[in-house]
């Protein structure tokens, strides 16, 4: 739904403004960290015994400073790739983009690597992967919860399993320099929540998903957001709201995921018809709503589990209605999955009686 009136300065413009404030701040910033190394060192270990779990503080200093130098010598090298191209001019050529697809993969493999060591997080991966069928387009459907699960997921597919992502992000990702700047120069999408006048979403969606290749994936989190008690209950208001009232029944049900939102994944199964369907669930980290919960789980020694169901495009309906019904079948069978496999140190609400397939129990670890 538009908002009337709504007016917003060209993506450019924005772009640039974004640049020209936030990229300064993270340069300055850096250099002050690294500068100030054994002081902020020595700060950070000596607050780490009195402030509860092991070393907190300080682990989070370094993730902190590790982020920003990524951040530093990446608005480097994106400078010097725009000068590269003919001050731009060629960014979008097969070659340029393989590089940008190439720091992006590695920037996923640095920040994982060191939430490994630092986080002691892991990764386990369960049922069919994308690669279970090389060389065919994918529409990669996510649950969407806890922090940098959108992350996690473009990992998987660069890292494991040799996909080329093509990603919907919220607009305020943006203003993340290096993310803003990064992922305009490939096949991604920035959308608000609340568009405005003669923004079309479904277009902008279903234009992101059109000529997928053979190692393509497009993302999307149907849900629209990160899960949370009060986004799940305004996400049943608004179908009563509507009228939808069959819908909201159906949502009411699912305890761990919010009600989807059709529109998106309607606009690209129609732009990709070749494209098989990925749905992906995870649970380890979705109990973490907030800033408070993430610094109460650090150091986190936490597992994240993501399962992976590979939808062959002859098993999705045609008709709109029927593709809906069918989205949310798939939610309420991530949600029994869910529930099924939370955290041991979570206090279980209520155990799921509804099947899960066989293939469930199969599985595989990644790290």
């Amino acid at each position: 739904m538009s908002t009337p009136g709504r007016r917003r300065l060209p993506a450019g413009t924005a772009r640039v403004l974004r640049l020209g404030l936030v990229a300064p701040l993270v340069v300055g910033l850096t250099a002050v960290l690294w500068l100030a190394l054994p002081l902020w060192l020595l700060g950070a270990a000596a607050v780490s015994p009195w402030v509860p779990g092991r070393w907190r503080a300080l682990r989070l200093a370094w993730l902190a400073v590790v982020y920003l130098t990524m951040e530093t010598v990446l608005l480097a090298v994106l400078l010097g790739l725009w000068l590269s191209s003919g001050f731009g001019r060629r960014l979008r050529t097969p070659y340029f983009e393989g590089i940008h697809y190439d720091l992006v993969q590695g920037v996923m493999w640095v920040l994982f690597s060191e939430a490994r060591r630092v986080l002691h997080l892991s990764i386990t991966t369960v049922g069919p992967a994308p690669d279970a069928h090389p060389g065919h387009p994918l529409l990669v459907c996510c649950r969407h919860a806890g922090p940098g699960d959108s992350f996690t997921l473009v990992h998987a597919l660069m890292d494991w399993y040799d996909r080329e992502p093509r990603v919907v992000l919220k607009d305020t990702l943006a203003w993340d320099p290096v993310i803003g700047c990064l992922l305009t120069r490939l096949p991604a999408r920035f959308i608000s929540p609340s568009p405005g006048d003669g923004e079309d979403l479904e277009s902008q969606i279903a234009s992101l998903a059109t000529g997928l290749d053979r190692d393509d994936a497009f993302v999307i989190f149907p849900e629209g957001g990160n899960f949370s008690p009060e986004r799940r209950e305004r996400a049943i208001a608004r179908l009563h709201r509507l009228g939808l009232h069959a819908m909201a029944g159906r949502a009411e049900a699912m305890l761990h995921v919010l009600a989807p939102k059709p529109g998106g994944l309607l606009a690209a199964l129609e732009a990709a018809p070749e494209a098989d369907v990925v749905m992906v669930a995870h649970t380890g980290l979705d109990h973490v709503l907030g800033v408070r919960d993430l610094w109460r789980e650090l150091p986190m020694d936490k597992r994240i589990t993501m399962r992976w169901w590979q939808v062959p495009r002859a098993e999705i309906p045609t008709d709109r209605d029927e593709q809906i019904a069918w989205l949310y079948d798939w939610w309420e069978r991530i949600d029994a999955w869910v529930e099924e496999h939370r955290p041991e140190d979570l206090p279980a609400r209520r155990r799921s009686h509804r099947p899960l397939t066989p293939a469930a129990d199969r599985g595989r670890a990644r790290t």
